[in-house]
């Protein structure tokens, strides 16, 4: 395990998560001041799902079934963490964060496969 192979799956379970979380209605209206639009809900929850398991995929690829899946439950429980308190303290954060999630695990990908 590697400080970046981690922080690749948390980014990816965060982006993940944070578009769960944006499908719901409840907290759409919290962090984008509005309600969800109705055909956009079922995108976001399969983005959403596809996040999280991208996350799952890389913990498995990078530190095989022995850790991995260890691994992608550390990241997910830290970046559920992190989107609740998004949620809580700051909820028009939310979307932002989700969206720099994503190329912070792009710029980890290459350090995470590095021997």
């Amino acid at each position: 395990m590697s400080g970046a192979t981690l922080l690749l799956c948390t980014a990816l379970a965060f982006a993940g998560l944070a578009t769960l979380a944006l499908s719901l209605d409840r907290h759409h209206r919290a962090a984008l001041r509005g309600p969800v639009p109705q055909g956009r809900v079922r995108p976001l929850r399969s983005a959403g799902w596809a996040g999280i398991a991208l996350s799952f995929g890389a913990a498995i690829t990078l530190d095989g079934w022995n850790f991995g899946p260890v691994m992608a439950t550390g990241a997910v429980t830290a970046a559920a963490l992190a989107v609740a308190a998004c949620l809580t303290y700051r909820p028009g954060w939310l979307r932002p964060a989700a969206l720099v999630a994503l190329p912070l695990a792009a710029a980890c990908l290459p350090f995470a496969f590095a021997p």
